[in-house]
Order: structure tokens, then C-alpha cells, then sequence
């Protein structure tokens, strides 16, 4: 039976938030990742266990395919999220402590400065609670959200691959989280794309293309073998796609996910994460025939305020342009609270440095 919250890819070209205002595509994925990298660094910050992270981001995504990001403001979404998680996740913290974090990454100040009985701090509890109602009922009460990571264990167990294969996946898992992976394909499909990409990336530009990698059948499978030749060793280069037993239809999915994340990394902006440029010189698969999602993500804010559309700043009362709700400039400073180009998990960028992708 087909999950609720599995949609297809053009489902994205259809969101309350692209459908209502003049955002594009790109500019909701760009604010997307922005929210999930604030939500990442709230939660971090709060010594939250990275499973709720990954419960509390799922639920981000599938809140802003039923509400419009103008009407609800990503900050106050992703930390009703986090506080949502870490009571369905069991590592529960108090709402005033959840605030207090949250309006330290707001601010751009140390946590120790904000005080716990301030006013903004109060505030900002009313305005979690009244979007946690609005997030409860977008959910469905389904606090279900299954993750890769789990899929990618049983990976791991059932192969002894190369240690820096399973560190590349584990941190490819965790930077998908930053697109729309998570409500367009299962978690099989997801895992399997991260280990087929990191296989890639760690046996370098010389090794088999992804397109090999995750064809129906090995490429010299059509080839007739001497019977007096012992069978040809398993391709490890295909272990994931073998392992699982995918269609031809689960195939295709693996091929989409693999080119959606390797657009995702070619846009972010290279001068500010260079450790991401030996997967932008991955070619995706061939077979991978979807629309263009996302633009670089340098020029998406750029893009965005030549738009001659968009309302100003400040000129319509159903857009939350600060985390509180109001009307009033943002107060986020990206550099410290959710630029996701400076932002790819430190895990990844540690992981490519030790790689001879030369």
C-alpha cells in the first residue's frame, strides 16, 4: 500500500507554497534546506539524539507539502518539530529550554545570554506551542517516520565494504535530509542511493558510472560464459541494487533520488563549500528524465527579489517574515543560524577530505 507521505516529484511543482505565492521551486527547496539546517543545529544544540533529528526533519518536509511557507515561518515550524520529537522520541526537554536554544540561534548569541524568564523567550514558547496544533493536525497524529539509516546497517552488516564507504553513506544520509528525499521515496530506495554514491566517490573517476552501477542487470550478464567457467565473483560495485532485488521501477527511483542529490550539491556555492566539488563532477544517470529542481543556491535570494510578483517586505499579513509571526526584517543571521552552503554536515566534508578522488 502506498504511504501518504510518499509523493511524486511533481508533486513539488504543486505545494501550497509554490501554488499560492510567487515562490519557485528552487527558492521553497532553498528555504527548505535553510529550516532543516536550523532544526539540525537546534537540535544539536539541545543534545538531542540524531534519530529525533531525523524524525523532527521528516516531519518539516511533510508539514510544507500541506501549508504555504509564507503563512508559516520555517524557524517556527523546525522547532515545533524538535520539540514534538523529543516527546514522541522519549528524550524530552522542557519548552522554555527548547525556546531559550532556540532564540540563541535566532540571535546569533551564546545561549548563556539569553535569559530563560525573557520576553521573547515567552513569546517564542506561544508561538511553538500554537504551530505544534498546526503541526499535529498536518501529521495526521502519524509520528511514523521511518529513516535510511537503518536500511543502511543492514547494508553494512551484509557486506564488508571499504570503512570509508560506510562513513561517505552515513553522512550522504544525513545531508538528504536537507532535500526532499524523505517524502518522495522509501527508505530502501534512499539507502541504497547513498551507498551507490559513496561507492562511486570512494573508487574514484575511474571506476564504473552510476549508470552501471544500477542497471537492471550487470553489463555482461547478456555474454555467454564457458561452462567450464566457475561463475564470475559478485559485482561489489552493484552489491546495493543485487542486495535489495530491485525492479526496474525501483531502479528508476534510485536513478531519480541519485540525480536529485547530486543537483543539490551542484548548487551550493563552491566558494563557501569546496569539499563538496568532487561530487559535483559525478555525472548522474542517464536514465534520470525529471525536471530541473534546483538553482544555485547563490542566486536563488537574488532571483527571488527581481521578482517583480513578490510583495515587499512587510506589505501582506500572511507572511510570518520574522520567527515570531510578524512583519517586522528577520532577525536570522545566516551565516550563523541556517546557511546551508557553509552548512554540509562537518561529517562529509572530513569524510571527502580523506578521499584520493584525483
Amino acid at each position: 500500500m502506498q504511504s501518504q507521505w510518499v509523493f511524486p516529484i511533481s508533486a513539488l511543482q504543486l505545494t501550497p507554497t509554490v501554488v499560492t505565492s510567487s515562490y519557485t521551486v528552487a527558492k521553497e527547496l532553498y528555504d527548505r534546506s535553510r529550516g532543516v539546517e536550523f532544526l539540525f543545529r537546534l537540535g544539536s544544540s539541545l543534545g538531542l539524539p540524531t534519530s529525533a533529528m531525523f524524525t523532527a526533519a521528516t516531519w518539516f518536509h511533510r508539514f510544507f507539502m500541506r501549508h504555504s511557507m509564507e503563512d508559516y515561518h520555517r524557524q517556527d515550524v523546525a522547532a515545533s518539530c524538535i520539540f514534538l520529537a523529543t516527546k514522541t522520541e522519549e528524550c524530552g526537554r522542557k519548552l522554555r529550554d527548547v525556546a531559550r536554544v532556540c532564540q540563541a540561534k535566532i540571535t546569533g548569541k551564546d545561549v548563556s545570554l539569553i535569559h530563560s524568564e525573557s520576553p521573547e523567550v515567552d513569546q517564542l514558547q506561544n508561538v511553538i506551542l500554537l504551530t505544534e496544533e498546526v503541526l499535529l493536525e498536518a501529521l495526521c497524529f502519524d509520528f511514523v517516520a521511518p529513516s535510511p539509516h537503518a536500511e543502511l546497517i543492514d547494508l553494512f552488516d551484509a557486506y564488508q565494504e571499504d570503512s570509508r564507504v560506510h562513513d561517505y553513506a552515513w553522512s550522504i544520509a544525513h545531508d538528504s535530509y536537507r532535500t526532499p528525499l524523505c517524502i518522495l521515496f522509501p527508505p530502501r530506495i534512499i539507502a541504497c542511493t547513498c551507498y551507490v554514491l559513496a561507492q562511486r566517490a570512494v573508487d574514484g573517476p575511474h571506476s564504473a558510472s552510476l549508470d552501471a552501477r544500477i542497471s537492471a542487470s550487470p553489463p555482461s550478464a547478456s555474454l555467454p560464459t564457458p561452462p567450464s567457467h566457475k561463475p564470475a565473483s559478485p559485482d561489489a560495485s552493484r552489491f546495493a541494487v543485487e542486495y535489495y532485488g530491485f525492479t526496474e521501477d525501483d531502479i528508476a527511483k534510485v536513478s531519480d533520488a541519485l540525480s536529485i542529490l547530486l543537483e543539490y550539491y551542484s548548487a551550493q556555492d563552491m566558494q563557501n563549500a569546496p569539499h563538496v566539488a568532487p561530487l559535483t563532477m559525478i555525472s548522474p544517470p542517464t536514465s534520470s528524465l525529471r525536471p530541473t529542481l534546483y538553482e544555485p543556491f547563490s542566486q536563488v535570494p537574488q532571483l527571488l527579489s527581481q521578482s517583480a510578483s513578490f510583495p515587499p517586505a512587510g506589505t501582506s499579513n500572511r507572511t510570518p517574515i520574522s520567527s515570531y509571526g510578524g512583519n517586522t526584517p528577520a532577525k536570522t543571521p545566516l551565516h550563523v543560524a541556517e546557511q546551508p552552503e557553509r552548512a554540509i554536515l562537518e561529517s562529509t566534508k572530513k569524510i571527502i577530505g580523506r578521499l584520493d578522488l584525483s
